[in-house]
């Protein structure tokens, strides 16, 4: 190739790789799509372990059911309770909407009646875990200014170095997120307070590929821990028999089934 024919290639693929540089925005939002979105629905058994800083430990066992809806990034999430015995059968149902509040309703045994969540409870402890309910279901796109601040090795992984600032109140002020450039899963996440001290920590602590049907394989965040580092209380959250594609119906998401759970996904 001439010196000019050179030159001419170089000024043929030099927009293209600058197209191919990911924005913040474009990180972040694959990062939710990979952890959040994937398969059209899963199911999981679901094991948290509460743990406080003397080591006190405290298990909730819960079946998770998540459907995304195929024409929108609205979601639908059932999840139900089964030990320990003051929290079994309870029962909790959230429907998803991007850029508005997500509507939310949780069945408490003990009254035999199904409430509400009103949508400022997103940002308070979900059953007494390290996590708020917002961890659990996502946090929409643009309620905060993403910049990548450069990319960094984490173990392993090459990861974006994401900082999020919230454009109104928040249950944080700021965040920097380690997103793992292969699979844009949230390697680990840091949350700091109005002190801007590092309050929260989140880590993916074991990554499996899950099966997904005809040959395909997704990866996904089977072991995770959110710990306070201030108060050292931490939540550690495993997903077993996870499954993607399943099949499940709009009616497993209906009101009626906090009261009458569906027990084929739920057992």
């Amino acid at each position: 190739m001439s010196r000019l024919g050179f030159v001419g290639f170089l000024l043929a693929v030099m927009p293209a790789v600058a197209q191919a540089q990911p924005t913040a925005t474009d990180i972040v939002e694959k990062s939710q799509q990979a952890f959040y979105y994937p398969g059209s629905d899963m199911k999981a058994k679901v094991t948290m372990e509460l743990i406080a800083g003397e080591g006190k430990k405290r298990t909730r066992v819960l079946a998770m059911l998540r459907k995304n809806d195929s024409t929108s990034r609205n979601q639908k999430y059932f999840l139900y309770f089964h030990q320990p015995g003051d929290v079994r059968r309870t029962a909790f149902l959230v429907w998803k909407y991007p850029e508005k509040d997500d509507d939310r309703w949780i069945f408490i045994p003990a009254l035999n009646a199904v409430r509400r969540v009103a949508a400022s409870d997103s940002r308070s402890s979900f059953v007494g875990s390290d996590f708020t309910y917002e961890d659990i279901s996502g946090r929409d796109l643009s309620a905060d200014a993403h910049t990548l601040l450069h990319e960094e090795k984490l173990g392993e992984a090459d990861c974006y170095v994401i900082e999020s600032i919230p454009k109104s109140g928040a249950e944080y002020t700021k965040k920097r997120a380690w997103i793992d450039q292969a699979t844009f899963l949230p390697r680990q996440e840091e949350y700091y307070d109005a002190q801007n001290e590092l309050a929260r920590r989140f880590t993916a602590d074991a990554i499996e590929n899950v099966a997904a049907g005809e040959g395909k394989t997704i990866p996904t965040v089977v072991k995770r821990t959110m710990r306070n580092v201030k108060s050292g209380h931490r939540t550690e959250v495993r997903f077993e028999s996870v499954a993607y594609d399943v099949g499940l119906d709009d009616e497993v998401f209906a009101e009626r089934a906090l009261q009458s759970p569906p027990r084929k996904w739920i057992e």
